[in-house]
């Protein structure tokens, strides 16, 4: 009886990650052949993920570009917010019906953490890791590991390691 529960549990959580990735990558712009999407997961017409991407759950709120590079992890509950009210010059109070959309850019290899936040204008680097629950409101460097709120760089990963892996082409592949 138990092997049925669980058989019948792993068919149901199999089902729902192809609803979720199949609704990602009906709503993209592009994404890589092989994606992850371990969680429930929206994004808007300008998200592009790339090759070997993983999440198990993503949001993306907001109507600006957001670049998700290959390789790169998240945890559960990742929040993009590319989009925010007009405030500056406003034509009523606390802000006007205008939206100001701004980038987000994910570049390679990054590892981001559970219930991590980022707002619009920001571009996290290559190789970056995002400590859980961080709120990412600036750039973070390349190879920086940052965390809190507002998520500051409290470390460096080893650049000559780093560099030794990525030439030899150690990054985790994803099945198609």
């Amino acid at each position: 009886m138990l092997n049925i529960i669980r058989f019948i549990r792993s068919r149901y959580l199999y089902c729902r990650r192809f609803i979720w990735r199949t609704k990602v990558r009906l709503t993209a712009k592009s994404t890589g052949k092989s994606i992850f999407i371990g969680g429930s997961s929206s994004v808007n017409n300008k998200t592009v993920l790339g090759e070997h991407c993983s999440t198990n759950g993503l949001t993306v709120r907001g109507s600006g570009r957001v670049s998700i590079g290959d390789y790169v992890h998240t945890g559960n509950d990742l929040l993009i917010i590319t989009s925010n009210h007009n405030y500056k010059n406003a034509t009523c109070l606390p802000y006007d019906n205008k939206h100001e959309d701004k980038l987000v850019a994910v570049e390679r290899a990054v590892w981001i953490g559970d219930r991590v936040t980022i707002l619009g204008g920001v571009t996290i680097g290559e190789g970056a890791i995002i400590q859980a629950g961080s709120v990412v409101v600036s750039d973070i460097p390349e190879l920086g590991i940052a965390g809190g709120n507002p998520a500051k760089v409290f470390k460096y990963r080893d650049a000559t390691h780093y560099t030794e892996l990525a030439k030899k082409d150690k990054f985790i592949r994803l099945l198609s």
